[in-house]
């Protein structure tokens, strides 16, 4: 780490759990077959600081540790350069300074998405798991070309003010964002999964659409009350 960078406990706490946590979902990757040999990565922002962790470029995810992950800038600079960062970086680095309620980045190659990606397409909500995972289709981002902000830039655009985490980027794959990394894993799961189904669906014949006001209804259901509450402390009492 650059003696130049100085950094709390608390931060220097966030960033080794974090490198953990990497490790983990890169694997996650794997598991449900979103990626092939060394592309994709996993990006993370590290709390009270201006900084975020990503995948080292071209390193297989076999031989991924949290020692291999590269802390960088919202600049996109790596703070260590004697590692090199994802060639993504730079759109990582673009989406955490005009996102900031974003923490967390994913980017695949999987089939199915990248056949929609490969049409210009977006993929239109057919499905109540799209309805509550993106409240609506899945937009179409602009083409843009690798190793610099472009791309980044395309995401903001297109996911601002949008309900979806995921945008398919015109010939080129998938990126979704969360508020945290691991939120974003999931939504690039659920992407790959619907854009197979739906991909499906259309071989067959005609997709027949969600209404919207279902849409809204799936969406807040599915983000607001689905899945367990936390406890409370009168919950966690024992009475007589």
């Amino acid at each position: 780490m650059s003696a130049r960078l100085e950094l709390t406990p608390e931060v220097l706490g966030h960033i080794d759990r974090l490198r953990g946590e990497l490790v983990t979902l890169h694997a996650e990757l794997v598991r449900y077959g979103l990626v092939v040999w060394t592309g994709g990565n996993v990006s993370a922002r590290v709390p009270g600081a201006d900084l975020f962790l990503i995948k080292p470029s071209g390193v297989s995810y076999d031989d991924l540790t949290p020692e291999s992950m590269v802390l960088c800038t919202l600049d996109g600079e790596a703070v260590d350069p004697s590692r090199s960062p994802s060639s993504d970086t730079g759109s990582h680095a673009y989406v955490y300074r005009h996102m900031p309620e974003v923490a967390g980045q994913v980017h695949t190659h999987s089939t199915y998405a990248c056949a929609w990606a490969a049409r210009a397409e977006e993929i239109p909500c057919v499905l109540t798991a799209m309805a509550d995972e993106f409240g609506g289709p899945i937009p179409l981002g602009p083409f843009a070309l690798i190793g610099g902000e472009d791309i980044g830039r395309g995401v903001v655009e297109t996911l601002t003010g949008h309900r979806s985490k995921a945008v398919i980027m015109q010939n080129h794959g998938t990126f979704t964002i969360g508020k945290d990394a691991k939120s974003a894993v999931k939504a690039a799961v659920m992407c790959e999964d619907v854009a197979r189904s739906v991909h499906m669906a259309r071989a067959l014949g005609e997709c027949v659409p969600i209404p919207q006001e279902a849409i809204d209804s799936l969406y807040d259901r599915y983000q607001n009350v689905y899945g367990q509450r936390p406890s409370s402390s009168t919950d966690q009492e024992v009475t007589a």
